[in-house]
């Protein structure tokens, strides 16, 4: 079920490590958010860690985004012929899950961030961004924005609880109304906004200075 708690921090030491659905690598699960009357998630959020070729499992009716984090780099290999060659230092690409994919890491292995979720259900926008001094992040009901720390450190401007550092997750939601967030800290994001489908992210939504 999902946590109806405003937020959530997610440390990176916490993270789950299971076998890929093929069983050709592990992943470092971060979280799963099943749907309020099932157990299967509707979205997910992981780190793959790929040292060596390997297939992708595939996921129909799912969307993926593939975010490079460390290592020299990794080369893409999609059934149609497609290539896409992922560098450092945070190159990535969104596909579908049930198209076959090959992946072949440069130097001894690399990590990469895996957002999946299902498509028809939800939507993903997804910003790279910097964070120095304060960022504002409006949290509208029922969606669920997703602040992963690529690099740095990030706290809430209204608490002094909640820390994170690289490698960390934070989950902000809102409760019966719209929600402001501040983020404060120095260092780069990942933030995902995850959304029903039927609700359209405007210009106006992506995270801004004050």
């Amino acid at each position: 079920m999902t946590d109806p708690s405003p937020v959530r921090h997610l440390r990176a030491q916490d993270a789950q490590c299971i076998r890929w659905r093929n069983g050709q690598g592990w992943t470092r699960e971060i979280h799963a958010e099943a749907g309020v009357d099932s157990e299967e998630w509707r979205w997910r959020l992981s780190i793959a860690d790929i040292d060596r070729p390997a297939a992708f499992s595939r996921f129909e009716g799912v969307d993926r985004e593939l975010m490079l984090l460390s290592g020299d780099g990794l080369t893409l290999r999609l059934e149609d012929g497609q290539v896409a060659d992922l560098q450092p230092p945070h190159a990535r690409l969104r596909f579908a899950g049930s198209r076959a994919l090959h992946g072949e890491p440069a130097g001894p292995g690399v990590s990469a961030l895996n957002l999946m979720w299902r498509a028809g259900c939800v939507d993903a926008s997804v910003w790279h961004r910097p964070l120095l001094g304060t960022m504002v992040v409006f949290v509208d009901p029922g969606d669920c924005w997703v602040v992963h720390v690529l690099a740095g450190e990030v706290g809430l401007a209204e608490t002094d609880v909640v820390q994170g550092t690289r490698g960390d997750t934070l989950l902000l939601r809102a409760t019966d109304s719209r929600r402001r967030f501040g983020l404060d800290g120095g260092g780069e994001l990942l933030l995902v906004r995850f959304a029903a489908v039927d609700k359209v992210a405007p210009e106006e939504e992506m995270p801004a200075a004050p």
